[in-house]
């Protein structure tokens, strides 16, 4: 194999031995050492001597790309290109000089303005009083693992059951929980459920704030159960929650999986790398072509290319690559490579709210955001990576069901001791606390299609918001439930008056109208590269990842999701990348069957 040659012996091959393809061109084309050769017609393999090809081009070093360049690059013989359209995630190597990323309760700077993050936003929304929506999308190396809020959820296993059912055969929860399990290093040790020797680290909070414990304890007075572990045997209850953070800073795929093998000689990261589209010969994927410091590039994968650039960009790269809805691509003059409806619609994601109330008592992060606080916090992270910058403080949350007759939870809540304001945009106002809540598993469904066929133009969101009178009806659930909590007896020593819905909204038209004036995205868009049956007219990709109709290209990201999970995605998201891998690889699956899972004694009642 020419390509392993080239890498492993004379190092890149780019400019190094010039005189080596015009040698190679004169052999014969099946030569055994030039795997692009035995592919390409004899035109382009002569146009293409002097382009790079590895065995595997990776689009996008996010959540799934970096676990993927990781596990294919543990093969010796095979190389990996990884290429990212944002910066690294670390300046001059320093941890402490990106304490923007790194430093867990700074999250919501990198959400908040365009460095690191591809900053769309939605159409306007019909259901929502024409809101646009904010949603923000990691451009750095862990992409939205190096923005997010560090909450380590699964989902339940009803979600990865619903999946076979809908067509992703071999992803029900016996065989996904071990690649959970694969991917994860607890704190807590090794379990059923948990892993102890994964890249990935994962811990729980280390305040013990008083209000976080008001949280918990509020919601066993309610009738809710406690949970000892929400991504283990019962997911139901309020507790304690996992988040991605190791020795007080920000674990992201980048973190667990990228920086850690940099030095494999297989391996190549590319930074600031705008992937415009995917070369294809007749239906098979032979490459990509990108820009970087404004020079149009091509790259040659001699086995597969994959996407990972999430439920955005994949699609739109797809789409910009002739794969997609034909009727959608030709005003755009995109030549159709593949009609596939499917590719941008089925987009799914979670909308959530705060509810806020007034704390009476000064614990809450109100002063912690006070500037000459802020000094001391930021200087005590820096120094030992400890106190209240090592943590992004939702640290406490819970699972619950929202009407009898729920087979397992569809209400997910993340609880605060502060109080946040448009995404963090506005500083708080008081000494506050808040509950984050919104339904799982939503009936809305959007979609997201091309602007035109400039890579640099983002593409058009639809999410569809609220559009259907379910979503209506259990968002005023949700705003019922967590007053309901906030009024038990445990927060009786902190409760001060009620900010947001506030006393003024009392009726279900005045709840539906505060929740389509203050509910938001919870960032997590999902599903627009639904994975199914090839039989499934809305499926783009197969329960192996591969692109139907298509040989030599999948997706891997949350995008091939059939539909969203019960929770956040991130942790899902690693999960399928390391079971993608093996399947890459060539490697039998993990399966772990007769896994209990905690059921409800009764579904006549909703607690």
């Amino acid at each position: 194999n020419f390509s392993f040659f080239r890498r492993k012996v004379l190092g890149d091959g780019r400019g190094i031995c010039t005189w080596l393809p015009s040698l190679f061109s004169a052999l014969p084309r099946g030569a055994t050492f030039n795997a692009r050769s035995a592919r390409h017609s004899s035109a382009s393999t002569a146009a293409n001597q002097n382009t790079p090809s590895y065995s595997y081009v990776i689009v996008g070093a996010g959540s799934a790309g970096c676990v993927l360049a990781n596990r294919l690059s543990e093969d010796a013989h095979e190389s990996v290109l990884l290429l990212e359209a944002g910066p690294k995630d670390m300046l001059l190597g320093s941890v402490r000089l990106s304490w923007k990323i790194h430093m867990p309760a700074a999250l919501t700077y990198n959400l908040c303005d365009d460095k690191y993050n591809w900053h769309y936003h939605t159409l306007p929304q019909a259901h929502m009083d024409e809101r646009v929506m904010y949603w923000p999308r990691g451009r750095v190396w862990g992409g939205s693992s190096s923005l997010n809020a560090m909450v380590y959820i699964r989902g339940h296993a009803e979600d990865y059951d619903r999946w076979q059912r809908e067509g992703a055969q071999g992803w029900d929860y016996q065989h996904c929980l071990p690649y959970f399990r694969k991917a994860q290093s607890h704190e807590l040790g090794e379990d059923r459920y948990r892993g102890g020797s994964g890249p990935l680290r994962v811990s729980r909070g280390k305040t013990n704030h008083p209000l976080h414990q008001a949280f918990i304890e509020a919601g066993q007075q309610a009738g809710y159960p406690f949970t000892q572990d929400m991504n283990g045997l019962q997911q139901e209850g309020l507790g304690w929650m996992d988040m991605t953070v190791h020795k007080g800073k920000r674990w992201s795929t980048a973190s667990a999986y990228l920086r850690p093998v940099l030095s494999r000689p297989n391996l190549t990261a590319e930074v600031r790398c705008l992937t415009t589209r995917v070369l294809f010969e007749g239906k098979r994927a032979v490459g990509v072509e990108y820009t970087q410091n404004g020079q149009k590039k091509k790259v040659f994968a001699d086995k597969e290319v994959i996407l990972s650039g999430g439920a955005i960009n994949s699609p739109q790269l797809l789409m910009l690559s002739g794969v997609g809805n034909a009727n959608d691509l030709k005003p755009f003059g995109i030549p159709v490579v593949q009609h596939l409806p499917g590719v941008g619609s089925n987009l799914q994601d979670h909308l959530e709210l705060y509810v806020q109330q007034q704390c009476s008592q000064p614990i809450t992060l109100y002063k912690a955001q006070k500037p000459h606080h802020m000094i001391k916090i930021g200087l005590e992270w820096l120094s030992m990576f400890t106190g209240y910058g090592a943590t992004a403080h939702l640290e406490s949350g819970g699972f619950i069901r929202g009407r009898p007759g729920v087979t397992h939870p569809d209400i997910q809540f993340h609880f605060l001791p502060s109080q946040v304001i448009d995404h963090g945009r506005v500083p708080s106002k008081m000494e506050a606390y808040q509950v984050h809540v919104g339904p799982m598993r939503s009936t809305s469904v959007g979609w997201m299609k091309l602007k035109s066929a400039n890579p640099l133009d983002h593409p058009i969101i639809q999410p569809n918001y609220l559009s259907t009178e379910v979503d209506v009806s259990e968002f005023r659930q949700c705003v019922k439930l967590s007053r309901e909590i906030f009024a038990q007896q445990a927060f009786q020593p902190y409760r001060g008056p009620e900010l947001q819905p506030g006393p003024g909204v009392q009726t279900d038209a005045e709840i539906d109208a505060f929740v389509r004036r203050k509910a938001d995205s919870a960032y997590h868009p999902s599903c627009t590269c639904k994975m199914g049956a090839p039989s499934d007219p809305a499926a783009v990709v197969d329960p192996d990842a591969r692109v139907l109709g298509l040989e030599g290209i999948r997706v891997v990201d949350a995008s091939i999701m059939p539909s969203v999970v019960s929770g956040n995605l991130n942790a899902p998201t690693i999960m399928m990348a390391e079971k993608a891998a093996d399947v890459i690889r060539g490697r039998p699956a993990l399966v772990d069957p007769g896994v209990p899972v905690y059921r409800p004694a009764t579904l006549e009642t909703q607690r």
